[in-house]
């Protein structure tokens, strides 16, 4: 380590100059009001639990939406081919119909079904995150 020099002429050792602090970003001072409001979420007060209860709420009803989309979109193919039954012998390349909707199609349906059910979950929680930090008026 470097040992510091006392200045010339001034007759002694001289105290180590106060350190500056740097601060290159601004940091926003958050409202209390915002912090009133997340103590009541870890406080779990009947306000936090309202917050939360309609997240969980939006989640499940999302959950369910979608949830509906597969049991019709997949559910209804057998009754589709069992009121069509000329549709269930339709062949396309050698493969029947229902083959290639029921054991190939079905899988890009539900990876769209699980990214829709991702996407719209994380807005939910996004929207939660934006009520919690809204300033109060």
């Amino acid at each position: 380590m470097a040992k510091q020099l006392p200045e010339v002429g001034s007759g002694g050792a001289t105290p180590p100059p106060q350190r500056a602090r740097i601060v290159l970003a601004e940091i926003t001072r958050r409202d209390s009001h915002t912090g009133r409001t997340r103590a009541e979420l870890a406080q779990q007060t009947q306000v936090g639990e309202a917050l939360v209860r309609g997240l969980v709420r939006a989640q499940l009803a999302l959950a369910l939406r979608l949830s509906l989309v597969v049991v019709i979109g997949l559910g209804g193919l057998p009754w589709l081919f069992a009121i069509a039954p000329s549709l269930g012998r339709t062949t396309v390349g050698g493969v029947n119909l229902p083959w290639l909707l029921l054991g190939v199609a079905s899988f890009p349906f539900l990876i769209a079904v699980g990214w829709a059910y991702v996407r719209l979950a994380e807005r939910n929680e996004q929207d939660f995150t934006d009520l919690v930090q809204r300033p109060e008026r």
